[in-house]
């Protein structure tokens, strides 16, 4: 590479002598399966100012791509374009990553703390931004190091020392949660409260996370729906995640967003939410709503035309504030389990895709984003309405769950929505596997999913508290030797 910059590749072979400029820098890169055995004369001053190669790098690098020796431009892409070209249908320059962009796709506290411990990485408050799932903030060494391309919005906030408070995880370790999670111990139990004072969730002795215990309409949805939003606030799905925006104005929302933006090169997500079967699962409870459905379908879309108005009253509030400085609009319907979907397609035309199709709509007019679901377990029979309705991208890609065969998913909806998921299982593979068997089945998904862009690595969900670190790095290494680790 000359000081300009301009590279050239020569071939090493017995017998030839190659002749290097002065002040161009080199390095030899063996491709081959045995030792490579030369001998370099230069003068000491002749050389190039490798003090600036640390710091840039070289522009072109020699990578082995899956069997084939290639050289390649290094980091034509920043990590924001890199998930753009996938959410386009483009092959990016490697797959891009996501670790704890959104609230599926992160690391329980517990398994968190023993990651940290793993790499050697310099001890650290755990901060648990997530109070129900109990999900820790990953640290920007940690992004660092497994090559993450992805931020939550909520990172940039909550950003002080005075906006977290001491707590313990369940297994009597200190962490931090958000100063504004009104949690407290009763008995051997605490008990999470919502902004009312209303207790709306429990974490029960030798329990690793919250559950839910109110539903204010489990009784029955009532007539008069005016004060619905005040209702959702009784969920405990409902303690927020930073930002709190019952604490903010709109102002304060810009600029942190704004600020954010300002500070990465990764793609952003805006965690919105928008839910509507899990929604009303929360209000009425889950057996409750699913009679409803089934029994009362006026009651039914009752309540789904109130939380419609609802969200869309939110995303005209909060979208055009943080939609220039976010990439992706995140929504969450949990529609499927592990035998298929909850619902059939017929109610999912009925009730839900007309409203998903508003809501999606609504985003992408008030903001230039992306607009993806998180979805749970076997939703293959509804993919084609997700699609018809506007959607760009899905989570976590349940590759475990039925019909969710990564190749059929692949073949039959890849050229029409982004796979944003399914790179690991975390079911069975990354919690009980060897990490060799990580490194395979990581690979394997990979070369499935991966081909002609459509695609973002995250695994399948969020890491469990009883996965081994080494598994954890096994599967993130894994991926970056399928993206061509350097010769």
């Amino acid at each position: 590479m000359s000081p300009a910059r301009c590279t050239r590749a020569e071939s090493m072979k017995p017998g030839r002598l190659v002749y290097v400029l002065p002040y161009w820098a080199h390095r030899s890169a063996n491709t081959v399966g045995e030792p490579l055995i030369s001998l370099c004369i230069y003068p000491a001053e002749a050389g190039y100012n490798y003090g600036d190669i640390e710091k840039q790098g070289f522009p072109q690098r020699v990578y082995r791509l899956k069997g084939t020796i290639e050289i390649v431009e290094e980091d034509t892409m920043t990590s924001r374009e890199r998930v753009l070209s996938a959410l386009n249908h483009v092959q990016p320059d490697r797959v891009p990553v996501d670790f704890g962009a959104h609230r599926s796709s992160g690391i329980m506290a517990l398994a968190y703390r023993k990651l940290r411990r793993y790499l050697e990485l310099p001890e650290k408050p755990t901060r648990v931004y997530d109070m129900v799932q109990q999900l820790a903030v990953i640290d920007e060494d940690v992004l660092e190091r497994f090559g993450i391309d992805t931020l939550e919005m909520g990172r940039g906030f909550a950003v002080d020392e005075a906006d977290w408070k001491e707590w313990e995880l369940p297994d009597g370790s200190p962490c931090l949660i958000p100063r504004y999670v009104d949690v407290r111990k009763v008995g051997k139990e605490w008990i999470l409260y919502a902004a009312s004072g209303k207790p709306c969730g429990v974490q029960r002795e030798s329990m690793i996370y919250f559950d839910q215990i109110y539903w204010p309409y489990r009784e029955g949805v009532p007539k008069d729906l005016s004060r619905l939003p005040e209702d959702l606030e009784d969920i405990m799905w409902s303690v927020p995640t930073p930002p709190n925006l019952a604490e903010i104005d709109m102002q304060t929302l810009r600029e942190g967003a704004k600020r954010l933006r300002e500070s990465t090169g990764r793609a952003i997500l805006f965690l919105f939410g928008g839910n509507l079967l899990e929604i009303a699962t929360f209000l009425c409870s889950v057996e409750t709503f699913m009679i409803l459905m089934a029994s009362d379908p006026r009651a039914t879309h009752r309540l789904l035309e109130r939380l419609e108005e609802v969200h869309l009253e939110n995303l005209e509030r909060y979208l055009p504030a943080v939609g220039p400085y976010v990439d992706i609009v995140l929504f969450s319907d949990d529609l499927g389990m592990q035998l298929g979907p909850q619902i059939s397609p017929r109610m999912y035309r009925e009730y839900f895709k007309p409203r998903h199709r508003s809501l999606w709509t609504r985003a992408k007019s008030l903001a230039e984003v992306k607009v993806q679901l998180h979805s749970c377990g076997g939703i293959r029979p509804l993919l084609d309405d997700l699609i018809e309705a506007g959607l760009d991208a899905v989570n976590p890609v349940q590759i475990s769950a039925a019909g969710m065969e990564p190749e059929g998913l692949k073949r039959d909806f890849g050229s029409w929505i982004c796979l944003w998921g399914g790179g690991c299982d975390t079911q069975t593979v990354l919690p009980t596997g060897t990490q060799e068997e990580v490194r395979r089945h990581v690979l394997r998904c990979l070369e499935v999913l991966s081909r002609d862009g459509g695609f973002v690595f995250q695994q399948v969900h969020n890491i469990m508290a009883n996965v081994p670190p080494e598994n954890i790095v096994a599967m993130f290494d894994a991926v970056a030797e399928y993206n061509g680790g350097g010769l």
